[in-house]
């Protein structure tokens, strides 16, 4: 008798006969631990990514604490406007005109903070227009220098205070051989330039020293070491034989010789000097430094965790005082580029002029990395540079712009309340997205 075919009865179909259908019955074949298809995401929810990427990062903490400050800055220009003031008086019978005068008067302001520090339109020939700018990249050379020297201690997980003191060590050991030696051109500088950025290392390693072996806060010997540098310099100023220039009974050192100045890029008519390049030389050495380099993976790892890099085979206190000796000489470029490039009839103890305290607020809107103190530079440079116009053409207080770059600080200490008021996201937030077609099929 022959067996029945159960495929035949009812139609049904034979195994062979079905196609295969690799999702649902996957074939013997096949490698059941292979890995699963990638899901397809769409367009639209890699763009919402990227975009979340961009405003929960860093960067638009920092743009956005400008933003806010110089929206502050253009309120306090209003209140402090005469001609506001006056509109103000009869708001309620004519509220266009108070806000024209505001309009007019924070317009007028920031225009001629831009003629300042940018572009002249007024001016007659393309030197006059391009001035502004120059002398923008002359004020941000020093704190290009100093700001990437606060930059790598902040790294390194310290608190380099220290520039004025370190300013003020480079500047004496730069201006004596700049004024008291006698060497030929080329040789004389180099020499200058290096004695004053030694001179800056070695003042900021005693901080790093103390900190490194004797467990001394760096914020407090940094500071002790501002003060001893700067009445230190004061007393060489003040006594003759010195550095105090000779007949001269003022603080003040001879002027450089000829042979010890930094020349200018543009021609005498340009204060823009050749320290601007040798500030753009230590960005690139410090972003090799702390990006390609064994050294500057030390001072990232010391500044994350110390103890861990420790257990790691890093040694901690070396890393520390190497790290302030390199910062120091990065704010000695800064205290050397001013007195042969800038202050070269002779320099007093004011010489640093605010920079070592400006190069912390510097370092902390360039997120401490050396790019971003060049841009945080030219912009404070920038500051300098149109403040004065912006004062003499629209008689605006040139203390409006000192409380900008302090609003700065505040809104980079202070991230939280830069998201709330701009909205940005969190970054630790994740944007939710949406299930493709095939995700939701399976």
């Amino acid at each position: 008798m022959t067996t029945p075919d159960p495929y035949a009865a009812g139609g049904a179909v034979a195994p062979d006969a079905v196609p295969h259908n690799p999702a649902t019955h996957p074939s013997p074949e096949a490698d059941p631990a292979g890995p699963p298809p990638a899901p397809v995401e769409d367009d639209s929810a890699r763009w919402r990514a990227a975009v979340h990427r961009v405003f929960a990062g860093g960067w638009a903490v920092s743009v956005g604490a400008v933003l806010l400050a110089v929206l502050a800055g253009s309120v306090m220009i209003a209140f402090t406007d005469e001609g506001v003031q006056e509109a103000s008086s009869y708001f309620f019978a004519r509220p266009l005109d108070t806000l024209g005068a505001v309009g007019s008067a924070v317009g007028s302001a920031y225009a001629a903070l831009f003629r300042g520090a940018v572009w002249n339109f007024r001016a007659d020939d393309l030197a006059g227009a391009i001035r502004p700018l120059t002398s923008s990249l002359n004020f941000a050379t020093p704190l290009i220098a100093a700001g990437l020297g606060v930059a790598v201690a902040f790294r390194a997980g310290l608190f380099n205070i220290g520039g004025q003191g370190q300013m003020l060590a480079a500047a004496a050991g730069a201006g004596w051989v700049g004024f008291a030696a006698d060497l030929p051109v080329g040789l004389h500088l180099l020499l200058a330039m290096v004695a004053g950025i030694a001179a800056g290392a070695v003042w900021a390693g005693i901080a790093g020293v103390l900190k490194a072996f004797t467990g001394a806060h760096e914020v407090i010997v940094t500071i002790m070491l501002n003060y001893i540098a700067f009445y230190g310099i004061s007393y060489l100023l003040a006594t003759p034989g010195l550095l105090q220039a000779p007949g001269s009974a003022n603080p003040k050192t001879p002027a450089m010789q000829d042979t010890a100045i930094l020349p200018r890029l543009l021609g005498e008519r340009f204060t823009l000097h050749a320290g601007f390049l040798v500030a753009l030389l230590a960005v690139v050495l410090v972003w090799w430094l702390l990006n390609r380099s064994t050294l500057g993976f030390g001072f990232r790892a010391v500044g994350e965790n110390p103890a861990a890099a420790r257990v790691a085979g890093i040694d901690v206190r070396r890393t520390t005082v190497v790290a302030m000796l390199v910062a120091g000489a990065l704010v000695g470029i800064a205290g050397t580029t001013q007195v042969l490039g800038t202050v070269t009839t002779g320099f007093s103890y004011d010489i640093d002029a605010g920079i070592g305290f400006d190069a912390i607020t510097v370092a902390l809107l360039g997120r401490s990395t050396p790019w971003g103190v060049l841009g945080a530079a030219i912009l404070f440079g920038g500051f300098k540079a149109g403040g004065s116009t912006m004062q003499a053409a629209e008689n605006i207080p040139i203390e409006i712009v000192l409380v900008v770059q302090s609003l700065i600080v505040l809104f980079i200490a202070a991230p939280p309340l830069v998201r709330a008021v701009l909205r940005l996201p969190q970054p630790q937030a994740r944007p939710r997205r949406r299930a493709t077609t095939r995700e939701a099929a399976a």
